[in-house]
């Protein structure tokens, strides 16, 4: 991983929200398929669907900020 602990923040919260995304797609996937699982329980992965998605949109804009960041040391150093 990065030595820079906002590129790291962000790429691990990017890791974290696609793992949500996976998780909770596959549980509405299956949702139909088995007879103990409510409509409250599929709302709950819908809800934790859009979360995730937030997560992974907001955790790009970290990673792309601390790149420009980065860059902008660089050629101010150069």
């Amino acid at each position: 991983m990065s030595s820079i602990p906002a590129l790291s923040s962000g790429v691990m919260g990017i890791q974290k929200g696609l793992d949500g995304l996976n998780r909770d797609a596959a549980q509405i996937a299956s949702a139909g398929q088995f007879k103990n699982e409510s409509s409250t329980d599929l709302a709950k992965s819908l809800t934790n669907l859009t979360l995730d998605k937030l997560q992974v949109a907001a955790s790009a804009k970290v990673v792309k900020t601390a790149g420009d960041t980065i860059g902008t040391l660089l050629d101010v150093i150069a």
